[in-house]
């Protein structure tokens, strides 16, 4: 008796094609911005850890701002939103004031987190923001939970889960992409490459480098994309969003991209030479290669001047805010632990 064949497994759409994003100059002054208030904000951040204003741990997003500006300015009112531990960037990017996320660097009663969580830990359900989170890869796990709920809720949201070229090597990570794909889960991973992990380049820690093929064998597609181009990032998130909202399930974007300072403020980061990094600051920075594309639609040099003068203000006033700001009360350290539901 001849065997039946085996049957052939559905064909699994393919990942929609990804163009850079053509912007008005109103849109592009919108990114320059928010990169601009991100840039700015970590470079005071790294002042005041060096002042001992900022215990613990802190990584800077320095470098790295085309990339969360560019999906944020594709994302839809319901989509959810968690990362890791190098968070201060994100949090602007879902519009936390700058006041809240400098108290909390600072441990204050201010904070977005009453000063609780600190540089690693923030949290805000307002701003569907589910956190930074201190165990490398833990946030894919809870990216993908979130997904759950927007497929139960049927509330159209997305869950983006950010995380590094490190956390890629977590198994957690696959874990959940099968879970992902098996239950069709409207969750785009974005995989921040910066491409050193902690301090160990990705090519001498992963045998594919690219990482967005991580999740073929789970029938994933990805692409990778120039997370040093604002414009880029956002034209392949707003496809790959609008692709997973179709209901094809989860989605995987590398974004190619760099950190100028070390893994946290107590790396000297030894790892690269100085001059690869000037190197990515002269050729590949984010704010200059959008600068020049405004200067190009006419938009006057003192206009952008005025702009990084506001900018300073805003995180002027917010390390003041920070510094001004008392501690948190004795009687806080046991809230925030336990939710309980009748």
């Amino acid at each position: 008796m001849a065997k039946k064949p085996l049957a052939a497994d559905p064909p699994r759409p393919a990942a929609p094609p990804f163009g850079r994003k053509a912007a008005s100059a109103e849109e592009m002054l919108k990114l320059y911005r928010e990169m601009l208030l991100i840039r700015r904000f970590e470079e005071r951040a790294g002042q005041m850890y060096g002042l001992g204003l900022i215990g613990g741990f802190c990584h800077l997003y320095i470098g790295q701002e085309a990339v969360v500006t560019g999906i944020q300015a594709a994302q839809g009112p319901n989509d959810s939103v968690v990362t890791g531990y190098r968070d201060h960037g994100h949090m602007l990017a879902c519009g936390i004031p700058a006041k809240a996320v400098m108290a909390e660097l600072t441990g204050r009663a201010g904070g977005i987190s009453k000063g609780k969580g600190g540089s690693m830990h923030m949290f805000s359900v307002e701003h569907r923001f589910y956190g930074g989170h201190g165990i490398v890869g833990a946030q894919v796990p809870i990216g993908t939970g979130l997904a759950f709920a927007h497929k139960y809720r049927d509330d159209g949201g997305v869950a983006l889960a950010y995380f590094g070229d490190g956390a890629a090597n977590q198994g957690q990570v696959y874990e959940s992409f099968n879970m992902a794909e098996l239950w069709k889960l409207p969750v785009l991973y974005v995989i921040e490459n910066n491409q050193y992990a902690m301090g160990t380049s990705v090519n001498r820690s992963s045998a594919e480098q690219m990482l967005c093929r991580r999740g073929e064998s789970f029938r994933i597609p990805g692409a990778q994309v120039n997370g040093m181009d604002v414009l880029d990032v956002w034209g392949a998130a707003e496809a790959a969003l609008a692709w997973v909202r179709e209901g094809n399930g989860p989605l995987i974007l590398e974004m190619k991209t760099y950190r100028y300072r070390g893994h946290s403020m107590s790396d000297p980061a030894k790892y690269r030479s100085r001059e690869e990094v000037s190197e990515m600051r002269e050729k590949s920075d984010p704010i200059e290669g959008l600068k020049r594309d405004l200067e190009a639609a006419g938009v006057a040099e003192a206009q952008l001047k005025d702009i990084d003068k506001e900018i300073r203000t805003v995180v002027a006033e917010a390390a003041d805010f920070a510094e001004q700001s008392t501690e948190p009360d004795l009687s806080e350290l046991h809230t925030d632990v336990l939710v309980e539901r009748y």
